[in-house]
């Protein structure tokens, strides 16, 4: 039988805060009969798709800042070195919190670089058509820190 208090279950949505830290006590407790499972798998499967759409995300600043390097040479700076460093160890880390993201990389790489192209035009001013219709990166190049086109 449920045990789950009405106030317990209106924590979910009022203070999601209070509810990880009530919920977590209950799991600790082994009271699983007060845990409101069906809010714990929605939060379960929201973290999965977070963490592929930040891997999605930083991929396309990734490679925006990639071309811009490439067909900008004479604007290079620190800045867009340190945003490529960056992007390449939050990915980094992120494969290494969760190595089975790394499937993921290859499957958004395609459209990540579609809206890095088009945000790498915005930027230098230069026609889409300047850049590849296609990504001429690999992944390992990309994601190799010592790699710059």
């Amino acid at each position: 039988m449920n045990q789950i208090s009405p106030t317990e279950l209106r924590l979910y949505e009022t203070d999601f805060a209070s509810w990880i830290d009530r919920t977590a006590q209950l799991i600790r407790a082994r009271k699983f009969d007060r845990v409101d499972w069906e809010a714990v798998v929605d939060e379960l499967e929201s973290l999965g798709r977070s963490d592929r759409r930040e891997l999605k995300s930083r991929l396309e600043v990734l490679l925006q800042h990639l071309l811009k390097w490439q067909y900008q040479s004479n604007l290079r700076s620190n800045s867009w070195l340190n945003t490529i460093d960056e992007q390449r160890n939050r990915i980094a880390d992120l494969l290494l919190d969760s190595p089975s993201l790394k499937p993921d990389l290859e499957a958004v790489l395609a459209e990540s670089y579609l809206r890095g192209r088009k945000a790498a035009s915005n930027e230098t001013q230069l026609p889409i058509e300047v850049f590849s219709e296609e990504c001429v990166y690999d992944l390992d190049r990309i994601l190799n820190s010592d790699f710059l086109p």
